[in-house]
């Protein structure tokens, strides 16, 4: 007989565990179609938000770290959308330059794009500004360019759609970011072999 006053514990464990329920609902997707190109303006995409009291830090500006989180999170969206993958972590912060602040009160907005696309990995670059609502002057806060590196259902990395220009526009990023990369891992390879040399 069973009794109705225990809980049922495998809906406890989802109510508790809801990373478990986000990794069921993607269970079993169809393969990505490898064949199949996205360009840069595919996932393109916006993320706004205003700043208030709990974003500020000692000098009653925006903190930094909300804009370096905000950031994160709203290129993690191009990220997905373009691996068509729902699980994609940040493996490297390429650079993160803050041009100028970001007061209470303004509203923050991070535009992204895909610059570059390898077999697991995708650099998008960020630009991100502040708007003053009141005066309503625009003004760059901030750049990066951030990599991830798509996951599939076991966590593993896996393979990702090509990046594939549209124009004569989105080819010159792609051959810039592309630049980018190959300056990086040969920076990458220097800093192996002196660390190398040092032990």
């Amino acid at each position: 007989m069973r009794d109705d006053t225990q809980p049922d514990w495998s809906e406890v464990k989802n109510i508790m565990n809801p990373f478990e329920r986000i990794a069921s609902r993607y269970h079993g997707l169809p393969d990505v179609d490898l064949t199949q190109g996205k360009s840069i303006a595919y996932s393109r995409s916006t993320t706004t938000r205003i700043m208030e009291l709990i974003d500020a830090n000692s000098q009653g500006n925006v903190h930094g770290g909300a804009i370096m989180r905000m950031v994160d999170e709203a290129a993690a969206i191009v990220a997905i959308k373009h691996s068509q993958r729902p699980f994609v972590v940040t493996a490297r912060v390429d650079r993160f330059d803050f041009l100028a602040p970001a007061f209470i009160g303004d509203v923050v907005s991070v535009h992204c794009e895909m610059h570059y696309v390898g077999r697991t990995s995708m650099e998008v670059g960020v630009e991100v500004t502040a708007e003053d609502l009141i005066t309503r002057e625009v003004r760059k806060i901030a750049s990066s360019n951030v990599i991830y590196v798509a996951l599939d259902e076991s966590r593993k990395p896996t393979s990702v759609p090509p990046l594939v220009p549209a124009d004569t526009t989105e080819a010159e990023t792609i051959e810039r970011a592309r630049k980018r990369r190959v300056r990086r891992q040969k920076l990458d390879e220097e800093a192996r072999l002196e660390a190398k040399e040092g032990q």
